[in-house]
């Protein structure tokens, strides 16, 4: 696969719909037979995110992807429920439960990375492998003042925010997507990056009111399975910081760096991307 992958050319699977536990109506999309893969996206993104691995991994694993509610194309009960990381976690599960797919090969990505986490440190039958790319979230280091975003972050989310709001919704989002990956990176966007991340604009302000939890030591150890954790050699440093210190954190874990790649590597980088999990779900 070429280094540099626009989603627009791959063939998107037919949209499939499953009611789970809370009620929820969770839009997904599925191809290929195996061992089930599920994806977990971040920030501005839903199921068509993963159309670079559904696309080649589903030659080897049934690959799962999951839009979480208020993202696209969230129905009217999704936008009703709770929008927050703990509410993710939870539908996460339960749509593994509800399509009978446990224990799955999960996979999540920036802030679905930390929702990933939690459904595997809360629900570990549910989850044989766990695959982090720069997991989102604070660290809480021991003997170290309480974990939280850099002030500068906090800043540039505020105004993020109030662009979104007051409907300048291009302008903040490449204040956003540039201060996740590197300068430039928005406007270098693939066409259908950019319309998926405008059909979700509206989630990154709800976002910002929901902080994600600190990873620490002791919260680490609750995931028992094994753990992949895949950081871009030029992804802002706070991942990798959550990267390095994870891959020492928990009992099962290792860690692989994709040369070149910033923070949206199963797009940019999908083929080195996709070799890795694959080659650790193979395991």
């Amino acid at each position: 696969m070429n280094a540099r992958t626009d989603l627009s050319v791959l063939a998107v699977p037919d949209l499939s719909f499953a009611t789970i536990a809370s009620g929820i109506c969770v839009p997904y999309v599925e191809c290929g037979e195996g061992e089930p893969l599920v994806f977990v996206h971040g920030s501005l993104c839903d199921y068509r995110y993963w159309s670079a691995q559904t696309a080649a991994l589903s030659q080897h694993f049934r690959c799962i992807s999951v839009s979480l509610s208020h993202y696209w194309p969230a129905s009217e009960a999704c936008i009703q429920a709770e929008f927050g990381w703990q509410t993710h976690v939870a539908e996460v599960a339960e749509f593994i439960a509800a399509i009978d797919l446990g224990p799955v090969h999960l996979v999540g990505h920036s802030r679905g990375g930390c929702v990933a986490f939690h459904v595997a440190r809360e629900h570990p039958r549910l989850v044989k492998t766990l695959t982090l790319a720069d997991p989102g979230g604070p660290l809480q280091i021991e003997g170290m003042s309480d974990a939280s975003l850099p002030a500068a972050t906090n800043v540039l989310r505020a105004r993020v925010a109030e662009l979104i709001d007051s409907q300048q919704i291009d302008a903040g989002l490449e204040l956003f997507v540039d201060s996740v990956s590197v300068p430039g990176s928005w406007r270098k966007s693939p066409v259908a990056f950019r319309t998926m991340a405008i059909d979700n604009a509206g989630t990154l302000p709800k976002q910002f009111r929901d902080p994600l939890p600190a990873y620490s030591c002791d919260i680490a150890r609750d995931v028992k399975c094994r753990t992949l954790l895949i950081d871009g050699q030029r992804s802002p440093r706070m991942f990798r910081n959550n990267v390095e210190k994870l891959a020492g954190w928990i009992d099962q874990a290792e860690r692989q760096t994709i040369s070149g790649a910033s923070h949206g590597m199963n797009v940019s980088n999908a083929g080195a991307f996709n070799r890795l999990v694959h080659a650790f779900a193979s395991c």
